[in-house]
């Protein structure tokens, strides 16, 4: 399987994720969350992802809170490259991304890689986080209606894939 097919079976079986956390009146879905869908799959395909830090701009950014507070944090700038690498073949595709994070010194560049693997992966695969981009809510798939799946056929594994939500252990099987 060429490296494009590995990549288009994550982007098939993720399609959506819904928002889990908030924070100042922003809710977003979280990396925990993302890389619970997508590692798994990447496993299962052989895919690795190698990131690499090309650049980064620190810039010191003071100002008033509307409460009065003085505060001093840095604005940090990066440029990364994300390379997909196919461990059977060692096909690679290779792509840059760039973030900003803005935190207090210590925590800029952390922030800035954070946003940048996190909204790296929603947007290379098209997942989509905004409520109205997402289907209704589907019934969740217990395991025990996987058994046999083995032996469905691939119009049959589509329609329960459309039916239900499942697992990135259920996508798998589901393969």
């Amino acid at each position: 399987m060429e490296i494009y097919k590995k990549l288009h079976v994550i982007q098939k079986a993720v399609s959506g994720l819904k928002k889990d956390k908030s924070t100042y009146n922003y809710d977003y879905v979280t990396g925990t969350k993302i890389l619970s869908f997508i590692k798994p799959l990447m496993d299962s395909e052989g895919l690795i992802l190698k990131q690499e830090i090309l650049d980064v701009e620190n810039i010191r950014q003071d100002y008033v809170t509307s409460k009065g507070k003085d505060v001093n944090e840095i604005l940090s700038k990066v440029m990364m490259r994300f390379t997909w690498v196919d461990i059977e073949t060692g096909d690679v595709d290779i792509n840059l991304f760039g973030a900003n994070g803005q935190n207090g010194w210590d925590k800029g560049v952390g922030s800035a890689l954070t946003y940048a693997e996190r909204y790296f992966l929603l947007k290379y695969f098209h997942i989509a986080t905004d409520e109205d981009d997402i289907d209704q809510p589907k019934p969740l798939l217990s395991d025990d209606k996987l058994k046999g799946c083995d032996k469905w056929d691939a119009k049959q594994k589509e329609a329960v894939k459309k039916q239900f939500d499942l697992t990135p252990e259920q996508i798998l099987k589901l393969k």
